[in-house]
């Protein structure tokens, strides 16, 4: 018998009975079947893609397009995890009219949720796009997005002020209907506190282990990035294997052993 879909609802009962909520970002088909058969909670078709994917050197560069194309792939396996889309820089910011229709083709195409970066800023984005009907997934702390402005890619909450921002932010995302808020890159024992205050889940990554739940970049978990964070895992080495697997292709070739006589006849 085939489990249940999981849907944002779920994300919301996970917290309530203390079950701790699993995530990770794929981009493709085949990674999207393998996670979710790992039995990941949720997969986010991040813009981290830009640079673990497309080796751009921040996500500022992705567009709405190619996080289309890399969702439609995704949403062919057919995932029991509820799939998650990033809403890219530019796709949300300008007006709140475009924010709408850029949310609405990313559910048109499969999308279950969508992701926002910012906080008290964007809550009124949220609300509305909440309101048409799609699940909404904030992102404060850190967001990558924002690299310009904030100068890099630096701790946060660790100032007064910025917790206080960070705190608000929080706050405004849940009354504005967000089903659950990812904390990035912030001191632990704000994420801590955010989660014990809101009713909703918090899924972290980079912020500590107090969380209602952890996501983690898939190429950073397989030891595929050219260089991972210090905040995250990684559970193999898989360029080393492919690079060998690939290898051993070159030398057979070269030496004549591939194809082997006989077996291609």
């Amino acid at each position: 018998m085939a489990k249940q879909k999981i849907t944002a609802v779920d994300f919301i009962k996970k917290k309530r009975r203390g079950e701790r909520i699993v995530m990770i970002t794929a981009y493709d088909y085949p990674f999207a079947k393998i996670v979710d058969q790992a039995g990941v909670d949720g997969i986010l078709v991040g813009d981290s893609l830009a640079m673990v994917v497309l080796g751009m050197e921040n996500t500022l560069g992705i567009g709405l397009r190619e996080i289309i194309h890399h969702l439609k792939a995704v949403v062919r396996a057919k995932p029991r995890a509820l799939v998650v889309a990033d809403m890219p820089f530019g796709s949300y910011e300008i007006s709140t009219k475009e924010a709408l229709r850029n949310a609405s083709i990313l559910a048109k195409c499969g999308a279950e949720a969508v992701k926002l970066e910012g906080g008290e800023e964007i809550a009124d984005v949220v609300r509305k796009i909440v309101r048409m009907g799609i699940p909404v997934m904030g992102h404060i702390g850190l967001n990558p997005q924002r690299v310009l402005a904030l100068g890099g890619y630096k701790l946060m909450g660790k100032k007064e002020e910025q917790r206080e921002k960070i705190l608000r932010d929080a706050v405004a995302l849940e009354e504005a209907g967000a089903f659950a808020i990812v904390i990035e890159h912030t001191v632990p024992e704000l994420a801590a506190e955010i989660t014990k205050k809101l009713s909703i889940p918090t899924i972290c990554i980079g912020s500590g282990p107090h969380c209602d739940g952890q996501i983690l970049v898939l190429h950073d978990v397989l030891g595929l990035s050219d260089s991972i964070p210090y905040f995250a895992k990684a559970y193999t080495d898989l360029r080393s294997i492919a690079l060998e697997a690939v290898r051993k292709y070159v030398e057979e070739v070269k030496e004549g052993r591939f194809p082997s006589s006989g077996k291609n006849e």
